[in-house]
């Protein structure tokens, strides 16, 4: 390993990750984390003391306040919109609750064609307006600083929370729904599709420069299921942000055996979890750019560990033009922050 010193150049800090994202040349590996703002922020959780979840998610300003704290705390290249990936849901109709500790809960599931024609769908803008002021009060902060990434569900992730009613890793429900009941299945996707891709438009409407699309629980499904059942509806979100000018970034979990496929829809950007090294997945998915792929596990342990599995990461990228570094899932709750900082420094340090 070597390490140079590099002075960052805040002109180039800027354009960084987005160069990355169309695999041009850059100063320096650049580097967010998912859930990079939030609950591993001793600022967010003196935060969450005064306001609940769901104030801070529904409050533009608190919004903002969160989305920016990793900026000044981490040294990070993109700021990442704080939101729950049930945001655009309200744009359906569809009433949940955010549960500590466990996530959504959904108040109705949809397991029937009439529990689905039961929605009452509204525009996004009208639906989540504080989500877009939030997006403009953080492009302007950042405006010459660093760029702003949006973000949605994909629509096979969204479908399970709204089948199973909230998260659940058996997915009998969404397992049952989509091989029983076909039309029901591809009649609620395409509409979580339309509403996806409407949602991530405004996103960029109010001045998002890139968004990931998230498919956290897609690994659960075999490549046929993928191809059948998912891959037209990502397809169609893909399809309809082609013409928006951003950067996007597809990511899913468990996705060794589905790479190829997800690479289908033409993302910018795969986002790959720990389970496939950076080289063998480059061979796989060909001349695009990769995100990851760190185990957010590994910041929970010694610092020199972590250090060196990010080094073993950022050697397999070679120093190859479309590298944005990543976990390979969100940062962990107990992750100490000292260990965030060290890993964003020896990123911005580390030259092959």
């Amino acid at each position: 390993m070597e390490y140079v010193g590099k002075t960052v150049d805040p002109s180039s800090k800027k354009e960084r990750f987005l160069r990355a994202c169309r695999r041009e040349p850059v100063d320096v590996t650049p580097i967010w984390m998912m859930r990079q703002a939030g609950r591993s922020l001793p600022a967010y959780r003196r935060l969450r003391e005064r306001f609940s979840f769901k104030e801070i998610a529904t409050d533009a300003a608190l919004t903002a306040e969160v989305t920016l704290m990793p900026m000044d705390a981490l040294d990070v290249d993109a700021a990442i919109i704080f939101a729950d990936i049930m945001t655009p849901m309200a744009a359906l109709g569809v009433e949940y609750d955010i549960i500590e500790g466990q996530g959504p809960l959904i108040k109705r599931p949809i397991r029937s064609m009439s529990e689905l024609e039961s929605l009452d769908p509204i525009p996004v803008s009208e639906a989540v307006p504080e989500l877009f002021e939030a997006i403009g009060i953080v492009r302007k902060e950042l405006d010459g600083v660093a760029p702003v990434i949006g973000f949605a569900g994909a629509p096979f992730t969204l479908a399970s929370y709204l089948i199973e009613g909230r998260a659940n890793k058996e997915f009998h429900h969404t397992k049952r729904l989509m091989h029983h009941d076909a039309e029901t299945w591809h009649a609620l996707l395409d509409r979580l599709a339309g509403t996806i891709a409407e949602y991530l438009r405004t996103q960029v409407q109010a001045g998002i420069q890139a968004f990931q699309l998230f498919d956290s629980w897609v690994g659960q499904l075999s490549p046929m299921e993928y191809q059948r059942y998912a891959l037209p509806h990502t397809s169609r979100v893909f399809r309809e942000t082609a013409d928006l000018g951003v950067d996007r970034i597809h990511f899913g979990t468990g996705i060794k055996p589905l790479l190829e496929l997800m690479a289908l829809p033409d993302p910018e950007v795969i986002g790959i979890d720990w389970t496939v090294p950076l080289d063998l997945a480059w061979e796989r998915i060909g001349s695009r750019a990769i995100q990851g792929n760190l185990d957010p596990r590994t910041l929970l342990g010694p610092r020199h560990e972590m250090i060196r599995q990010a080094e073993n990461v950022l050697k397999l990228a070679s120093g190859r033009p479309g590298h944005i570094f990543n976990l390979g899932h969100g940062v962990l709750p107990d992750t100490p922050l000292g260990n965030l900082k060290a890993l964003v420094e020896t990123v911005h340090s580390f030259s092959p």
